[in-house]
């Protein structure tokens, strides 16, 4: 019997001293694929007990053990009185009197994984709102913790809202999914990456729809379409009612489906087309729909139960019209007109603070200078908030009055506004001078009730810009915006409810100083455009993921200003330096994909997006040439690609000191067909639907700033 002298701490240095000579009897072979520390231990371990069963029975016997002692008699003095027999002492786990291979392993502390084939990739589906956990299949015996990780960053020591409680099975929890969430995870044993599972997270959403028009009237023999459009995950499929009745059984050539029922056209309207029509989008995990009405009456013009509706819908209301603000006054364009409705001219005197004055700055002797517009926002359609960098102030126009009605007292030079709708305010970026030198960041709150607003100034200093995510139909919230300081590689995370910092995401590591950024819900990824440091090279865009608020790294070798659809599952980049235009895809497992670059010369100069006309749930690009007249037609999934070459050429002379495109492009919203963008002294419509151009409409110098007001 093994001596009761052996302590635990003998035990230990015996099994240190017996893998140190098999060591030296049997050294690793090089070159070895299985040369990790895990692996070596393992192999060392299994040619010891090989050596040590000398019948090969796979049973080590105390006769076998003691065998062994007398072959190392010369080193019983240094294992403080334990000896081999030992292992039976200590390790016999089912008292047999003899060790099988597996008790040695426990012996040896040798760490046993196993991971079945069917479970290295593993596929959950759950729907927005709802919990998910993940179990890792990584099993066996002495099992150190598992580690989690998203993008290659590791989970377990963040401290995250929605997943912060890995149980005691070290399963994943996320409590509360959203489309952030999908996307890769891998699970591993702590010091054991090689063995890992992947799980891969798809998030379902049921559907949201909008339909347009809600209502309209038309005469008989016209031609009136209705649209609908719907996002989801998975895409839903479209059906169309009429009065309770399904559409798809009543088509003929005057009735007809397009873009897979996302559009219902009537050639020819007649009495009995009267009626509601409704648009169904269903998906597996919900179902949505509204109501578009159809009234056909003879000298509907002359109805005055549907003038209203004719009045809307012809864009004679104070919505669906282009906002222009150039050197000589704010124009409002009517696109189906291709006409000016309404020219607020610089002489115009205006209210502001129960103060008439010009609307731009006045030189001696009753000169007007031109007027110099930074950017603009609409906010609930019903105010139109537009700042002139030259003056002290920015002003909410009317737009049924189109008149100035109320002066707000923002720090001098207020260059970009952007309407965070989630909280109903503004945010005012002022520059204090030309220089930059005095930079601000106020935030309006109550922007859009008309009256008490509060103007409240921010701590942050030093501000270059700022970033609020769009929403959308599926995010309809945002809980979080971002402040750059383009003199310092980081971005900082600004919480939009209580506008305080909640933390700073550096940028060091890949020295990047941030320009612009963009984000998609799809995997929750923000893509940075990074400017160039004089340390080092140029840096091209990061990925930073929004769940972890951390760097995952350079996003390839793609470069240039990123632009997302609106449904988050494309993203275009590119720059009016670049010849290129990159496109990638972001699926619905949350994964960034690149579908394929175009050459693009002399490159880009601004970019927007258009509902599909001929594909349900899809999203086309537009696009103006740095320095040239032509517009670019870009069918995302598919990479057909057009030039529309009747347009003159962009806007010439020194660009505006706040920057922005020199061409610049505006769609007219989710449903509208129209584009504009300025040339030297006009403007061009262009007909997305026909891929055509509408109009010139000429007379307007300096447009370089555009609004889309629509009521959709």
């Amino acid at each position: 019997l093994p001596g009761d002298t052996c302590t635990m701490a003998g035990y230990a240095r015996l099994k240190n001293v017996l893998l140190a000579l098999q060591t030296r009897l049997r050294p690793p072979q090089e070159g070895s694929s299985r040369d990790d520390p895990t692996s070596q231990k393992r192999l060392l371990v299994e040619s010891l007990f090989k050596d040590l069963d000398a019948d090969g029975s796979g049973h080590l016997s105390s006769s076998e053990l003691a065998q062994h002692m007398l072959k190392e008699q010369d080193l019983d003095e240094d294992l403080l009185g334990c000896s081999p027999a030992d292992l039976l002492r200590f390790d016999d786990y089912n008292s047999d009197n003899s060790l099988t291979l597996h008790e040695f392993y426990t012996a040896f502390q040798v760490v046993q994984l196993s991971l079945a084939p069917e479970d290295r990739v593993s596929m959950t589906t759950v729907t927005v709102g709802l919990s998910t956990v993940l179990t890792c299949a990584v099993h066996g015996d002495l099992r150190p913790p598992i580690v989690w990780k998203r993008n290659g960053l590791t989970l377990n020591f963040l401290d995250l809202e929605d997943i912060n409680d890995f149980g005691e099975d070290d399963s994943l929890y996320i409590t509360k999914v959203t489309t952030i969430h999908m996307g890769n995870y891998t699970c591993h044993a702590s010091g054991h990456e090689e063995l890992f599972q992947t799980h891969v997270l798809q998030v379902n959403v049921p559907p949201v729809i909008r339909v347009y028009p809600e209502t309209q009237a038309q005469e008989p023999g016209v031609a009136a379409s209705l649209r609908c459009h719907a996002e989801g995950i998975p895409v839903p499929r479209i059906t169309w009612l009429k009065n309770g009745m399904d559409v798809s059984a009543q088509m003929s050539k005057q009735l007809s489906l397009i873009a897979n029922g996302s559009e219902l056209h009537i050639g020819s309207v007649r009495y009995e087309d009267t009626g509601a029509y409704t648009c169904i989008a269903k998906n597996e995990v919900g179902v949505d729909e509204d109501i578009s009405s159809l009234f056909i009456e003879d000298s509907a013009r002359k109805t005055p139960a549907v003038a209203n509706i004719l009045w809307r819908e012809e864009g004679l209301s104070v919505g669906n019209m282009f906002y222009v603000f150039s050197d000589n006054g704010i124009m409002v364009i009517h696109p189906m007109d291709c006409e000016i409705q309404r020219h607020l001219k610089p002489t115009e005197k205006v209210f502001m603070s129960y103060v008439r004055c010009p609307l731009c700055p006045v030189k001696k002797q009753n000169v007007t200078e031109p007027c110099f517009w930074s950017s603009s926002t609409v906010e609930r359609y019903r105010q139109l908030w537009h700042p002139a960098p030259t003056l002290q102030f920015f002003s909410i126009t009317e737009l049924q009055s189109h008149s100035i009605c109320l002066s707000i007292g923002v720090d001098p030079l207020p260059a970009k506004l952007s309407y965070d709708k989630s909280h109903d305010q503004v945010w005012v970026l002022s520059w204090g001078d030309v220089h930059r030198s005095k930079t601000s960041l106020q935030v309006i709150t109550e922007a859009s009730t008309g009256q008490g607003q509060h103007l409240i100034r921010t701590p942050f200093a030093g501000v270059d810009d700022f970033f609020i995510p769009p929403t959308n139909l599926i995010i309809n919230h945002i809980r979080f915006g971002f402040i750059l300081n383009k003199s310092g590689p980081a971005v900082h995370k600004v919480d939009l409810e209580t506008l305080l910092l909640l933390k700073t995401i550096g940028l060091q590591q890949h020295s990047c100083m941030p320009q612009a950024m963009a984000h998609t819900h799809r995997g929750g990824y923000f893509f940075v455009q990074c400017g160039q440091d004089s340390s080092a090279p140029t840096t091209r865009q990061l990925i930073i993921d929004s769940v972890t608020d951390s760097v995952v790294g350079p996003n390839g070798d793609v470069a240039g200003t990123p632009h997302v659809s609106p449904d988050g599952r494309f993203v275009v980049s590119a720059a009016a330096d670049s010849p290129w235009l990159h496109v990638q895809e972001v699926t619905t497992r949350g994964e960034i994909q690149t579908r394929y670059r175009l050459e693009v010369r002399p490159g880009i100069s601004d970019l927007a997006f258009q509902r599909s006309f001929t594909e349900a749930n899809q999203y086309d690009a537009y696009a103006t040439l740095a320095r040239g007249p032509g517009l670019l037609f870009l069918e995302l999934p598919t990479g057909k690609a057009a030039v529309l070459k009747d347009l003159k050429g962009p806007p010439t002379g020194p660009s505006r000191p706040w920057g922005g495109p020199r061409r610049i492009l505006r769609d007219s919203g989710l449903f509208g067909q129209y584009l504009l963008t300025p040339a030297q002294e006009s403007l061009f419509l262009v007909n997305g639907r026909q891929n055509a151009l509408r109009c010139e409409v000429s007379g307007i110098k300096g447009g370089t700033t555009v609004v889309w007001v629509g009521e959709v």
